[in-house]
């Protein structure tokens, strides 16, 4: 009988290298796992969007480009601003805050009950609920707030979660945004294309 150690055991051909073990269930941690929840959770990030990819915007003008750094009011009632905004917060991994904030201001201009409670539950499976990998940030009490208003949602059931994350946003991502690469470039772009016209 001719043994093998383990050292010379040929891996399933779909086995990672690197694996710690030679599971294929959930009961680990290895790299194997985490291709899978990477993979499902890109799978979860293409299903109920609920709002296109970019706002379609005009040109910044270089006054409203200099303007976002003025106030972050001011950046996320520029239509263009929000864009630029959301496309720095996917750098750091914290875009799903913005696609709430977005989603709520949507909810708000419904007036059709049965489209209120649609939206509303794809908020709340997108953003709220725990097992969502686009899971935003709220405190246990807004937490509470939401699903008590949930029993019979309406157009301002995330009002207060909708305010916290625009506050951490403000507070947390804004100054950071101000000193980032995509927003200096931005900024000198424009004001350089300003000067040549």
């Amino acid at each position: 009988r001719h043994e093998t150690s383990p050292t010379t055991v040929q891996p399933a051909s779909n086995h990672r290298p690197n694996a710690c073990c030679f599971c294929w269930c959930c009961c680990c941690s290895c790299s194997w796992n985490e291709d899978r929840e990477r993979a499902w959770r890109a799978s979860r990030e293409t299903k109920l969007e609920t709002i296109p990819n970019c706002e379609a915007c005009a040109k910044p003008t270089p006054e409203e480009v200099q303007g976002w750094a003025q106030s972050f009011d001011k950046l996320m009632k520029s239509p263009a601003g929000r864009n630029v905004f959301r496309e720095f917060l996917r750098t750091e991994y914290s875009e799903e805050n913005m696609l709430f904030w977005l989603a709520c201001e949507e909810l708000k201009t419904e007036c059709n009950k049965h489209t209120i409670d649609e939206k509303a539950r794809m908020i709340y499976e997108d953003y709220i609920s725990i097992l969502s990998p686009k899971e935003v940030s709220l405190d246990s009490r807004v937490r509470e707030v939401i699903n008590r208003k949930m029993q019979e949602p309406s157009s301002h059931t995330f009002d207060d979660a909708q305010l916290q994350i625009y506050t951490l946003m403000h507070r947390d991502s804004y100054p950071r945004f101000l000193n980032s690469a995509i927003y200096k470039s931005l900024l000198q772009s424009v004001s350089h294309s300003s000067s040549e016209s």
